[in-house]
């Protein structure tokens, strides 16, 4: 793990900074790519404070902690650490199943499942895969074009701004308009 330390109103330490970067080579075990790691050490009157922030694997992972003791403040932040990225690598591991159990039965505007194969309790899942073709108009084109079908949405590209909008139907029969933010 590439590893930097700064001290804020405290004298550099190597054995601070020994102690923090022998700490963090625990997480290398959880990242799997190359890590960066930048820990901050500060001391305000009585306060000693640990702020540690490591990316990786597409992630950033943050810990900050305040003690009596530099050595106890990084101790702290480095167990929320640990726990972070114990959380964002089974989030991930998580997604990874489902995006390889949806690639390996991909089925255009047709059921996933066949009726009796529903697992109860496992969630939501994608049960149908829609393909449409957009093109571009302008919004008040698009509301026509909304008044001719019978979806709840329409997928459009804004003449003006050329780019993805989405007009969807409201329970009151208006209509909501979704375009990116600028």
């Amino acid at each position: 793990m590439q590893t930097s330390v700064t001290f804020i109103n405290l004298d550099s330490s190597e054995t601070l900074k020994a102690y923090a970067c022998e700490k963090l080579d625990r997480f290398d075990k959880y990242l799997e790519n190359p890590a960066r790691a930048s820990v901050v050490l500060t001391v305000e009157k009585f306060r000693h404070i640990a702020d540690i922030n490591i990316s990786a694997d597409g992630f950033v992972v943050n810990g900050h902690e305040e003690t009596a003791d530099m050595y106890s403040a990084i101790d702290m932040a480095l167990d929320k650490l640990e726990k972070q990225i114990k959380k964002n690598k089974e989030k991930f591991k998580k997604r990874r199943s489902v995006a390889s159990k949806s690639k390996t039965s991909r089925y255009e505007d047709a059921d996933m499942t066949a009726p009796g194969d529903v697992d109860e309790g496992a969630g939501p899942r994608i049960a149908r895969i829609k393909n449409i073709e957009y093109k571009p108009m302008d919004v008040d084109e698009a509301v026509l074009q909304m008044n001719l079908i019978n979806d709840s949405f329409l997928v459009f590209t804004n003449a003006q701004t050329e780019e993805v909008n989405v007009l969807y139907r409201l329970k009151d029969g208006n209509y909501g308009l979704i375009q990116p933010r600028s």
